[in-house]
C-alpha cells in the first residue's frame, strides 16, 4: 500500500521545542491512498474534573502496520484558559487522503465538517465555552456526573446529521464542507500543537493491535477513555456496533460478512428471474412461426378444386341410367 510522508524528523523536533505557533497547522502530513473507516458510535465517559475539554476520537494511520488505527476520544486538561481544541481531519485531494493535524487555539477552526459527536457536529464546539478563566459546560452534550462542577448550562444542540459517520472531507462519498471566513482566520491565530499527553495517548493507541481497523473492523474495543492513556479500568467505553456504518474495505475481507449487505445482493436475484418470466414472451413468436403452417393448407386448397372435375363426371352418369 502506497503511502507518503510529508515533513521530516526535524519538523517534528521543531514542533516539540516550539509548541506555540502563529501560522496554520504545521507538522508531519501523512497521505494514504485508501479512505479511513467511518466513525464508530460510542458514549462519552464522565468528565474527570473542572477545566477538562473533550477531544474526540479519530482514525490515524500507521505506516509501519499499513493500517488505520483508532485513537480513542478522551478528556484533556486545557493548556491554558480560553483555549479550545480543533480536531484533526482527513481530506481527499489529488487522488490521496491527507491528514490535517488538530490544534489548540482561542477559536475552533475548520475540521472538515466531520461530525465527531459530543459537541463537535461539524462546525465549532457546542460542548462549552470560556468566560474569563472559567469553562462553562453544556449539559445537553457533555457527560457531567461530577457534582463539584457547578459552572454548567443547558443548550439544545440540533444535530441534522443523524446517520452520516463519514470521517473525511472531499472525494466520492466524502463530506462537502468548506471553511468559513472565521474558521480560516482561526487557523492563522496563535495556537498550540497537541499536548504531550495527547501525543502519548496516540502512541499508546498505535501500539495496541486491537485498535487497528483490520482487527476491529471499525468497532474498536476502546472507543473513549476518561483520561489520556487510560485504556482499561473504570470509565473506558467500547464502541457500539455501528451496523452498516463501517464501510471502508481494508485488507481483511471478514469485515464484509459482518455487514447486512447480502440482502441488497439478493435483491437483484428476483430481477434476474424476471427474464425467465419474459421467456414466454419470447416464445410467443413461435405460434407466429406456426402460422405459415396454417397457410400451407391454404396452398392445398387448390386440390379440392382439382377434385371438382371428378364431381363434374357425376352428373354424366344419370343420363346413362
Amino acid at each position: 500500500m502506497l503511502t507518503y510522508w510529508r515533513g521530516s524528523v526535524l519538523t517534528a523536533l521543531l514542533l516539540a521545542v516550539l509548541p506555540v505557533m502563529s501560522m496554520a497547522q504545521v507538522g508531519v502530513e501523512i497521505s494514504v491512498n485508501v479512505p479511513p473507516p467511518e466513525l464508530p458510535i460510542y458514549d462519552q465517559p464522565p468528565i474527570p474534573g473542572d477545566g477538562y475539554l473533550w477531544t474526540p476520537g479519530y482514525w490515524a494511520w500507521s505506516d509501519d502496520d499499513q493500517d488505520y488505527y483508532w485513537v480513542p476520544g478522551t478528556w484533556v486538561l486545557a493548556p491554558e484558559p480560553g483555549f479550545l481544541w480543533t480536531p484533526g481531519y482527513w481530506v481527499f485531494r489529488g487522488g490521496v487522503f491527507f491528514w490535517n493535524i488538530g490544534y489548540w487555539g482561542p477559536q475552533v477552526g475548520f475540521y472538515g465538517g466531520v461530525n465527531y459527536g459530543h459537541g463537535y457536529g461539524g462546525r465549532g464546539y457546542e460542548g462549552g465555552y470560556w468566560q474569563g478563566n472559567r469553562l462553562y459546560y453544556n449539559r445537553s452534550v457533555t457527560n457531567i456526573s461530577n457534582t463539584n462542577i457547578t459552572n454548567v448550562y443547558n443548550k439544545t444542540v440540533v444535530n441534522n446529521v443523524t446517520v452520516n459517520r463519514v470521517s473525511y472531507n472531499g472525494g466520492t462519498g466524502g463530506l462537502r464542507a468548506e471553511p468559513t471566513a472565521a474558521e480560516t482566520a482561526a487557523a492563522h491565530e496563535r495556537h498550540l500543537q497537541a499536548l504531550p499527553a495527547q501525543q502519548q495517548h496516540m502512541q499508546a493507541a498505535r501500539s495496541n493491535p486491537a485498535l487497528r481497523a483490520s482487527a476491529n473492523h471499525g468497532n474498536p474495543p476502546v472507543a473513549a477513555t476518561p483520561r489520556p492513556g487510560a485504556f482499561s479500568g473504570a470509565g473506558v467505553v467500547p464502541a457500539k456496533h455501528p451496523g452498516t456504518m463501517s464501510v471502508v474495505p481494508m485488507s481483511a475481507p471478514p469485515e464484509h460478512p459482518t455487514q447486512p449487505r447480502p440482502a441488497p445482493q439478493r435483491q437483484p436475484q428476483p430481477q434476474e428471474q424476471q427474464p425467465q418470466h419474459q421467456q414466454p414472451q419470447q416464445r410467443q413468436p413461435q405460434p407466429q412461426e406456426q402460422q405459415p403452417q396454417h397457410q400451407q393448407p391454404q396452398q392445398r386448397q387448390p386440390q379440392p378444386q382439382e377434385q371438382q372435375p371428378q364431381q363434374q363426371h357425376a352428373p354424366e352418369h344419370p343420363p346413362e341410367h
